[in-house]
């Protein structure tokens, strides 16, 4: 917040700039809480790989996990192209 004599209203330049400061925290934090979403995506689809192994099938995982079929593929699909990428950027 900015420091304002009492009474005195904030100039046009000023109330811009507050809500540009603001607008850009919240961008920041929106930003954050993506990466934060894609990591934690990244590895459920690698517990999900884990549990078609256990399960044996994805139609088994499907059953003991309460996911659908396609879910368990879509997992799937993430964590090969997460393996994928990580190999790229290892070589």
């Amino acid at each position: 917040m900015t420091v304002q004599s009492p009474g005195k209203t904030p100039s046009r330049k000023q109330r811009l700039q507050e809500k540009q400061r603001r607008q850009l925290a919240v961008v920041d934090t929106v930003d954050k809480a993506e990466v934060k979403a894609r990591k934690a995506e990244a590895e459920l689809a690698v517990a999900v790989v884990e549990a078609v192994e256990v399960f044996g099938d994805e139609d088994a995982a499907s059953q003991g996990l309460d996911m659908s079929v396609e879910t368990i593929r879509r997992f799937i699909d993430l964590a090969v192209t997460s393996k994928a990428a990580a190999g790229e950027d290892g070589a």
